[in-house]
């Protein structure tokens, strides 16, 4: 029973953490967003509401700079106020931006944004449980392997997140009349929208498959839908 607390105080841990995380999440995104009120990006969200028979898709601006969109648990979308910016500065068009909020809505229709948060307590439950095991075995880095381990398994489960949410944003797009096309166009983008001061990409988007595969899926999607 003794060997078996420690376990059981990580998966509490993991709960905790949680319960926490969905809180700060929720206070730091009403905090600091406002409702999108820009026209040209509002009439392409309607068009995909239309087309998504629903009244309307609640998009909002998170007052962040780095480029990046996001759903949240409640089924909010939101997109940065750095992508924002790439939109008004000519960078990135109307129809693009769409196709952001395209995806995000496929995290939320298929319940990624909800069950990441979920995962994050798991992950954390196991990272303490594994850590405690390895540290034991292997004094000194066990807890480092630990950390690499969730940290890997983690990634492959967002990249798979990721191509199911290109593939719902690409049936949207297509039956809202706005097409594949600038979905595609906004990937051959990407790497460049996202450099950040070092020349790397944000560490969100290592979790995140290549560009190019992501691109590939999409023209092969087209092209078994025009066959």
């Amino acid at each position: 029973m003794i060997k078996v607390i420690p376990i059981l105080l990580a998966v509490l841990y993991g709960l905790v953490m949680y319960r926490f995380s969905v809180y700060r999440t929720a206070k730091e995104l009403d905090d600091q967003s406002s409702v999108l009120a820009d026209p040209k990006l509002v009439a392409m969200s309607k068009q995909m509401a239309k087309a998504l028979d629903i009244p309307r898709i609640n998009v909002h601006i998170y007052e962040i700079e780095p480029v990046n969109g996001l759903a949240a648990p409640d089924g909010r979308i939101f997109i940065t106020r750095g992508f924002y910016n790439k939109f008004r500065a000519g960078e990135v068009t109307a129809e693009e931006l769409a196709s952001v909020i395209a995806h995000e809505l496929g995290h939320v229709a298929l319940g990624h944004s909800r069950r990441r948060m979920i995962d994050f307590s798991g992950q954390n439950a196991m990272r303490a449980a594994l850590g405690m095991v390895l540290s034991r075995i292997i004094p000194g880095i066990g807890v480092w392997i630990a950390n690499m381990l969730t940290s890997l398994l983690a990634a492959k489960l967002s990249r798979v997140d990721e191509f199911e949410a290109d593939a719902y944003a690409a049936a949207l797009l297509t039956k809202a009349g706005i097409g594949i096309g600038p979905q595609i166009s906004l990937f051959e983008k990407l790497d460049a929208l996202t450099k950040s001061n070092n020349g790397r990409a944000p560490a969100w988007l290592m979790s995140h498959p290549k560009t190019v595969d992501r691109i590939a899926a999409l023209n092969k999607m087209q092209i078994r839908w025009d066959n």
